[in-house]
């Protein structure tokens, strides 16, 4: 009787009765090996010249296309084929050729895998796809775009669905400047030029995010997050002004700016009948600051505040009370309207220096 195979991987299924005396070299040779192959085994071929067609040599025998790890290599220079039986499958594909391959059955479209990349493919029933690889999105597809420029965080491609573009780092400010629904378009000057956060106009499609980062120098008003199209629920994240430390503004002298996209909360020696003048404030919305004061060893300081329209409790009874020597206080201020109006209060004051 003949021996019969598996009809994925052509491993032997010895009949009853037949074999006799040569039982040992068919399953050393025709199961043993050939599952070693299908598990671990390596086939590596140069691409330089051509693609790559897996070998099936038939049923019992060894070939390329029962190995696991496929290592194409050369250097094509232009994209080659992995051509591998069209039935199911995975393999391990390590590319070190210097260019792209296609594993594909040889009436599909296969599945890209760049230049020095790996990924894990799959037979689907109707082509290969591919399950896992350590590759990073170009910013076309979806998934979270990476850009080879560190100064770059524009992409004149249209993002996908969900996608999520991260900038941050030194560098000159991109070019593009274009725009269009589902593009990010990062514009002038302000992308680290001072610290401060990315200009983007044109509309981001729904659930995109946008993130920007940068040194950690002031942020002046020209520098933050900035769209033309109008903000809407789910449509945009828009970050503004923020410092998770204190920002130390030092002595005051006779005057003293605070400009508040910088942080969110100040420190700073009152020295001297002191004007605080308040700089960039969001450009509209609401916004607010803490500035913790402490006062130097004379008495009887004044303060005074400039950059908008001021609200205390008492009116302006309240400016004319003096501080106390050594003493620490805790101002406040909010603004609803972009700093037109700054509601102010020493919610803690006379505190121990």
């Amino acid at each position: 009787m003949a021996t019969n195979y598996t009809t994925l991987l052509g491993f032997a299924l010895p009949t009853t009765g037949e074999l006799s005396g040569t039982w040992g070299t068919t399953v050393n040779d025709s199961i043993t090996q050939l599952v070693e192959d299908s598990v671990a085994g390596v086939a590596t071929n140069s691409v330089a010249s051509g693609n790559w067609t897996l070998t099936t040599t038939g049923s019992g025998a060894a070939n390329q296309a029962r190995c696991a790890i496929l290592i194409p290599t050369g250097s094509p220079g232009v994209s080659r084929n992995i051509i591998a039986p069209s039935t199911s499958k995975a393999y391990f594909v390590i590319n070190q050729s210097d260019a792209a391959v296609v594993v594909k059955g040889s009436a599909t479209t296969g599945v890209t895998i760049p230049a020095g990349k790996n990924a894990c493919v799959a037979w689907n029933a109707s082509d290969f796809v591919k399950v896992a690889s350590n590759e990073v999105n170009d910013g076309t597809s979806g998934g979270i775009p990476y850009y080879s420029s560190s100064s770059t965080i524009a992409s004149s491609a249209a993002l996908a669905a969900n996608a999520i573009v991260l900038g941050g780092g030194a560098g000159a400010a991109p070019a593009t400047t274009t725009t269009g629904t589902g593009v990010v378009t990062a514009v002038g000057s302000a992308v680290n030029t001072t610290g401060g956060l990315v200009t983007q106009s044109g509309t981001l499609a729904a659930n995109n995010v946008l993130l920007g980062g940068g040194a950690s120098t002031a942020i002046t008003s020209t520098s933050l997050l900035a769209t033309s199209a109008a903000v809407t629920t789910g449509t945009y994240i828009k970050a503004l002004g923020y410092a998770d430390t204190v920002t130390a503004l030092g002595n005051t002298g006779t005057a003293i700016n605070i400009e508040i996209t910088s942080g969110g909360v100040f420190s700073a020696t009152l020295t001297g009948n002191c004007t605080f003048t308040l700089q960039y404030p969001v450009s509209s919305g609401a916004s607010s600051f803490t500035l913790i004061l402490t006062n130097d060893a004379t008495a009887n300081r004044t303060v005074a505040w400039s950059g908008g329209s001021f609200k205390f409790p008492g009116g302006a009874a309240f400016l004319s009370r003096t501080t106390t020597a050594n003493a620490i206080d805790i101002w406040f201020f909010f603004t609803p309207d972009g700093g037109t109006t700054y509601f102010g209060s020493i919610p803690m004051k006379n505190l121990a220096a």
